[in-house]
């Protein structure tokens, strides 16, 4: 039914998150997909999302979960709707992705120093997962985060509810969040120092590439290249 692993490597995690169906809401909602009225005729991935991108990323990407007929399409994180569309085109033009358009799993796509993850793995209804829901998956990005540690300086955090649900990850895991937590800002950086007499990690905001922020020109293409030229930059200071 899924649940905690004890993973060797990041191939295991993906594979152990694939299989998970502990959320009943969420495993009737993505599994529905297809065969809703915007559906695309394809065959749908349906399934719990698993992160994309080398083992040896400096830099973290928090999302907050799947779209339905995105990455639970697809089955790749980010990939496969105009949210991700416009992420990748950032990361491209930054030189942190192969190719500025993700299409599909098998499409060619190539991450460079970045890792994609979300909180939640499962595609929600309405885009707001349960907190019991959110819960359930935290186990699956503190392992994530864990095996990511011996490089990982940065997590690029888009938009408040990844933010909130990956500051008590960090809290039990090998950093200090300050008290009270940090508030979410597009631009906000935190630098979080480790427990473990490793490298801190530098905590970074940037507004969702959602539609809606994207459209209203709440977020420009310009601003997500800077977040993410800063995360570079920020990563490099810390080698």
């Amino acid at each position: 039914m899924g649940g905690t692993l004890t993973t060797v490597d990041l191939q295991d995690l993906d594979n152990a998150v694939v299989d998970c169906r502990r959320c009943p809401r969420l495993v009737a909602w993505r599994e529905s997909a297809p065969t809703q009225s915007r559906a695309r005729d394809e065959e749908y991935w349906a399934r719990p999302v698993p992160g994309f991108g080398p083992a040896d990323a400096r830099i973290a990407v928090i999302g907050l979960a799947p779209a339905l007929h995105g990455s639970n399409r697809t089955g790749r994180m980010f990939t496969g709707d105009r949210s991700g569309d416009f992420l990748f085109e950032a990361l491209y033009a930054v030189g942190l992705a192969s190719q500025p358009h993700a299409i599909s799993r098998d499409d060619g796509m190539r991450l460079t120093d970045v890792r994609m993850a979300a909180p939640v793995r499962c595609a929600p209804p309405e885009n707001k997962p349960l907190p019991e829901e959110r819960d359930n998956c935290r186990p699956w990005l503190a392992q994530e985060l864990e095996l990511l540690r011996p490089t990982l300086r940065v997590a690029v955090v888009l938009g408040a509810f990844g933010w909130q649900a990956l500051l008590p990850v960090l809290e039990a895991a090998c950093w200090t969040v300050p008290k009270p937590r940090p508030k979410f800002g597009h631009g906000v950086e935190v630098r979080l120092p480790s427990t473990d007499g490793g490298a801190p990690l530098t905590l970074m905001g940037c507004f969702h590439v959602s539609p809606h922020n994207t459209f209203t020109g709440r977020l420009t293409q310009e601003m997500v290249r800077h977040v993410f030229r800063r995360a570079v930059t920020v990563a490099d200071d810390q080698e």
